[in-house]
């Protein structure tokens, strides 16, 4: 299994088209210029060992070579055995709301960034516990499979928005049914489903999916992020900038806060507790604490180890090219001419 250390470097391969054309357009303005002052016939005469597939050859070639030099400084490297490693955690599952109404700013810079800040911090916390992540709005989906790759989680974490979910509303219950398909390690007893919402327009009463993740050993916690005595209104945005604000069907801006009774009853009943989020680092901290508690169940999982670098690899195919390139010369090769492959007279 490959792993690539510098990923960035890969961007200078776009010179390789570009020094392509380059050579293209010098060619063809070579050729034009030389068709000024002479035919093609006399040309052939005053130049007879020119040879043009030489100079496309040798092109090619340096292009080759660059492109393995570029890719050596990304510094490719190799796992050279399959290991299976014991690790000890607990499983968690993040619900993140990305309905409409956790766009609005009364918190900074909105309440889906501030979700987004809190559920990154807690990741960065963890240790080997594995992690899972599900949207939801008016249909709940699957944005990560449960998973020891912190990195990839934090990646897909920065993605959500509400453009991804095709329905509006608030389907809390569809995302902890959701939840409770993650658990696929039946050993695990320690089993966390926190939930990040704001709390509004939870049309469903929760209780009965609430029931199903309890009986699943499935505690839930929930984190309210918006301000709950002050409405704000959602902003309508195009390329960042603010059109105007979500109105209701009478035309008048709609006024959106934070629901913290129905977060708290959600809690309740899922075996967990209520968190006001707006605070990021003191509720980093107190997830932190109580994931700390938690007894960390033992998995086992397998993964290439003892990467070594393949970089040298590729800078020795680089130099190869570019001293084969260095060495041809544009000239006729004479033996492929005695073989006559045209049946030139």
């Amino acid at each position: 299994m490959y792993q690539i250390e510098e990923p960035t470097y890969f961007i200078y391969l776009i010179a390789i088209p570009i020094l392509f054309a380059v050579f293209l357009l010098v060619s063809f303005w070579k050729k034009r210029t030389q068709n000024k002052f002479t035919d093609e016939v006399l040309l052939k005469r005053l130049t007879p060992e020119k040879s043009l597939f030489k100079s496309y050859l040798k092109m090619i070639l340096f292009l080759v070579g660059f492109t393995f030099l570029i890719v050596s400084l990304t510094n490719p490297k190799m796992g050279t055995k399959l290991e299976t490693v014991k690790r000890q955690g607990v499983d968690i599952v993040f619900a993140l709301d990305v309905s409409k109404s956790m766009l609005a700013e009364d918190i900074a810079p909105n309440r889906l960034e501030k979700a987004k800040q809190i559920i990154s911090k807690i990741i960065d916390k963890l240790g080997s516990d594995r992690i899972g992540i599900i949207i939801y709005a008016g249909n709940a989906y699957s944005l990560l499979p449960i998973t020891t790759d912190h990195g990839a989680a934090k990646m897909f974490l920065q993605s959500a928005n509400p453009d991804m979910v095709s329905s509006q509303g608030t389907a809390i219950n569809e995302a902890i049914i959701l939840a409770n398909t993650y658990y696929d390690n039946d050993e695990q007893t320690n089993r966390f489903l926190i939930i990040i919402s704001d709390g509004e327009d939870h049309q469903e009463d929760a209780s009965s999916a609430i029931a199903l993740t309890t009986k699943n050993g499935i505690k839930t916690y929930t984190i309210g992020v918006g301000n709950p005595d002050k409405g704000a209104p959602i902003p309508l945005k195009l390329n960042g900038i603010i059109q105007g604000y979500k109105k209701d069907s009478k035309g008048e801006v709609v006024l959106t806060k934070m629901n913290e009774e129905t977060l708290k009853k959600i809690a309740d009943k899922g075996n967990g507790k209520f968190v006001l989020g707006n605070r990021t680092q003191k509720t980093v901290d107190y997830v932190e604490e109580i994931l700390a508690k938690a007894e960390k169940t033992e998995f086992e999982t397998k993964q290439f180890s003892d990467y070594k670098d393949q970089f040298q690899w590729f800078v020795g195919f680089a130099l190869l090219f570019i001293v084969l390139d260095a060495f041809m010369l544009e000239k006729k090769t004479k033996w492929i001419q005695k073989l006559n492959l045209f049946n030139k007279e």
